[in-house]
């Protein structure tokens, strides 16, 4: 974004320049091309703009949805590491048991 911007102001310095050394800035020399010219530039800044913007929120919601899953693994993993805590224990009192026959 920031190397879009910096092109967008380098065409912006262009354009003001050209539209100097054509019309002096005067108003009366305004002609139908400068309108047209403003008009396209305006265009393709805007078919630009869009694209970037689509990309970038692309981008932005495949991290969502990585880190989306990466906090659901997380928590899967958690339960898991749980219920083989709860097996091994459970395991560790039949052994006891087991070995010590109350009768």
């Amino acid at each position: 974004m920031k190397s879009l911007s910096i092109t967008g102001l380098i065409l912006l310095a262009v354009s003001a320049l050209l539209f100097y050394l054509t019309t002096d800035f005067a108003v009366e020399q305004i002609k139908i091309s400068h309108i047209m010219g403003i008009m396209a530039g305006v265009g393709i800044g805007l078919i630009i703009g869009g694209m970037v913007g689509y990309l970038s929120k692309g981008s932005a919601m495949k991290a969502e949805q990585k880190k989306k899953e990466f906090k659901q693994l997380q928590k899967e993993k958690e339960e898991l590491e749980k219920q083989a805590a709860e097996i091994a224990k459970r395991q560790a009192e039949l052994e006891e048991q087991n070995r010590n026959p109350q009768i």
